[in-house]
């Protein structure tokens, strides 16, 4: 017979108290059940572990040399307990790899309240124009414009970020265009804005989205930006679509590694981003 854990709890009760009626009150058990998990628990080891006196209960020899050791194990049992506990805590450290769009406007809005209730969360935030590489876990949650097409990772499409030409707030309609460096990846937002650009037009470019709006609210030009920037910032829409008559959209893709779907921080942080920017989904298009 193997000795039974609950047993364990029941003679380190009464090797504390020294009668079954204090290990049964320890216990929340009744004076029976005491009394015969301990002359179980004594015949799973096979030796005595206890002298019977009609004032009480004292550890024998056996006992006494055996006490150590089951306080170690219930020390141990604890431990694992707690550490199992703690795998339930939103806790550690997630690192996102986002589109510069939704940093400042989602991505620490939709963090702050996460954040600020759990004090040991550590989130990292990185833009890049390069795909990072989830397998690799440059990231443990990326937000993507292109649907991953092999690995093992879990994608979801979280809204339709839709884009439209932009000029000033007065309405002019000026000739410089406004756009990305040609080295950045970012071909099909560049085609977009060639597209409305004459073969002679000016151009300013600048790698970073916030410098684009604020170049044309100041009426350096116009540019392809996305509606959720470009309204706030009081821009005139000029157009939705391309001069083809084409709308211009791009699907934002929340992606992790399959492997994490289990992991509590990972989770909770996905879950937060993905809430926020779908509660806000109608600040995508081009209307309110």
């Amino acid at each position: 017979m193997q000795p039974n854990w609950d047993d364990l709890r029941v003679f380190l009760a009464l090797a504390r108290e020294g009668s079954l009626t204090g290990a049964a009150r320890r216990l929340g058990a009744g004076v029976a059940t005491v009394s015969r998990r301990v002359e179980r628990f004594e015949g799973a080891l096979g030796v005595p572990l206890f002298l019977r006196h009609q004032s009480g209960y004292s550890l024998t020899d056996q006992g006494v040399a055996l006490l150590p050791r089951a306080e170690a194990a219930e020390e141990a049992l604890a431990g694992l307990r707690h550490d199992a506990d703690a795998q339930d805590l939103i806790q550690g450290h997630v690192r996102i790899a986002s589109i510069e769009s939704l940093i400042t406007p989602l991505l620490v809005p939709a963090l702050a309240p996460l954040l600020a209730a759990h004090p040991g969360l550590d989130v990292e935030i990185l833009f890049s124009t390069q795909a990072v590489n989830l397998h690799r876990r440059d990231a443990d949650l990326a937000l993507r414009m292109l649907r991953p097409d092999h690995g093992h990772l879990r994608v979801r499409q979280l809204v339709v970020m839709g884009f439209g030409l932009y000029g000033p707030p007065d309405g002019a309609r000026p000739i410089r265009q406004i756009s990305w460096p040609d080295h950045v990846s970012l071909g099909t937002v560049l085609a977009w804005s060639r597209a409305f650009a004459g073969p002679d037009s000016p151009h300013l470019a600048v790698n970073t989205l916030d410098s684009q709006v604020e170049a044309v609210r100041l009426g350096l030009g116009q540019a392809v930006l996305p509606h959720f920037l470009a309204r706030p910032a009081g821009l005139t829409l000029i157009s939705p679509n391309l001069p083809d008559g084409a709308g211009m959209e791009r699907p934002i893709f929340m992606v992790t590694h399959a492997d994490l779907a289990g992991s509590c921080r990972v989770s909770a942080v996905a879950e937060a981003i993905a809430d926020s920017i779908t509660a806000r989904r109608a600040e995508f298009g081009p209307e309110r």
